[in-house]
């Protein structure tokens, strides 16, 4: 048998990384039977052997064949793994995608000189890892995530973005608090649940992409109102109101957003964005100014507050903008293509 250093699960000896955050697998020690344990004590001493001929020379010894250097590898050796760019997620070394998001590896992370990088674009029927269930991303425009759920793993999301499912795959209700405070505010107030073991999918009906992101223990994610696809069972969920209320509502942005936690087990959270998503990473203290419409998500150590920008044209008055000032530490992911909801 194999464990994780990490988690501490046991794998059977045919795996060789941790199916829940990637770590390799340490093998572990054999246990020694019951006759290797015993050893009984000497009653008499043993007896003299006799003397013999002595033997004939033995035959040359052949020579030791050196064997490559591949083989010489332990397997907890690190550099038999391959880190994804995206996500930071350990892969074997001859992975073409990554198992946790399903980001290519053998693509460079390329960001701009302003420093925005591009969320991966996720090729047809990529298979993603998580818990004990796969996650399967099919088609382009409008891609559909479909979901083989194992016995004891579960989803959560907003029951209108199902597309089909297995008649055996059981649903249920997630209870809510403030139902009636998110049904005012344009937030969904009945949160779906599909158990495994079964097969479901889903899709927004909408052009863009799926951004994958795996979390890891003890992160928090606020993401855009309408904009989460499905969330795994071990993600917590809730949501935070905005500061700067009444000019939120006036730029358009809403007044509450989704905040998923991670506790002690990593999950998987899927959103969806129009056009393509593109990923900035600010440092302490580091500001932005963001279209509302853009902002897609952000990690809980990014501020949020909208400010508005004056434009003037002399005597002939002037128009004001409303912007969203993000400030760092932390990630910031933007749309490029924004659609503005009733809700928004």
């Amino acid at each position: 048998m194999k464990h994780c250093p990490t988690c501490n699960r046991t794998f059977d000896d045919t795996k060789a990384f941790c199916g829940l955050d990637g770590t390799r697998l340490i093998q572990d020690a054999p246990t020694p039977s019951v006759e290797q344990q015993y050893n009984p004590p000497a009653a008499h001493a043993a007896p003299v052997a006799p003397i013999m001929p002595a033997a004939p020379p033995a035959p040359p010894a052949t020579p030791r064949v050196e064997q490559p250097r591949a083989a010489q590898v332990s397997a907890a050796d690190p550099l038999e793994r391959l880190r994804c760019e995206w996500c930071q997620a350990m892969n074997e070394k001859t992975a073409l995608s990554c198992r946790a998001c399903g980001a290519p590896l053998d693509i460079k992370n390329l960001v701009s000189e302003s420093g925005w990088r591009e969320a991966p674009r996720i090729k047809d029927m990529t298979e993603i890892h998580f818990g004990a269930s796969t996650c399967q991303v099919e088609g382009e425009i409008v891609p559909v995530a479909e979901l083989n759920l194992a016995q004891g793993d579960s989803v959560f999301f907003e029951h209108h973005v199902m597309l089909w499912k297995d008649d055996r795959t059981p649903m249920g209700v997630m209870p809510l608090q403030g139902g009636i405070k998110r049904a005012l505010a344009g937030m969904p107030f009945i949160i779906s649940l599909a158990y495994g073991p079964g097969r479901i999918a889903f899709s927004r009906d909408a052009t863009g992409e799926l951004v994958v992101m795996p979390l890891h223990p003890g992160m928090e994610l606020d993401v855009r109102e309408h904009a989460f696809l499905l969330a795994s069972h071990h993600i917590s969920y809730s949501y935070v109101r905005i500061k700067g209320l009444r000019n939120i509502l006036f730029g358009g942005q809403g007044m509450f957003m989704d905040r998923f936690v991670t506790g002690a087990q990593p999950g998987l959270l899927l959103l969806h964005g129009y056009g393509d998503v593109f990923e900035r990473v600010l440092q302490p203290g580091e500001s932005i100014m963001i279209e509302p419409g853009a902002f897609l998500y952000k990690d809980a150590s990014v501020t949020m507050n909208v400010e508005t920008q004056k434009l003037t044209t002399g005597f002939f008055g002037g128009t004001g903008m409303n912007l969203a000032r993000m400030t760092g530490p932390g990630r910031v992911g933007i749309q490029s293509m924004y659609v503005h909801h009733h809700t928004d």
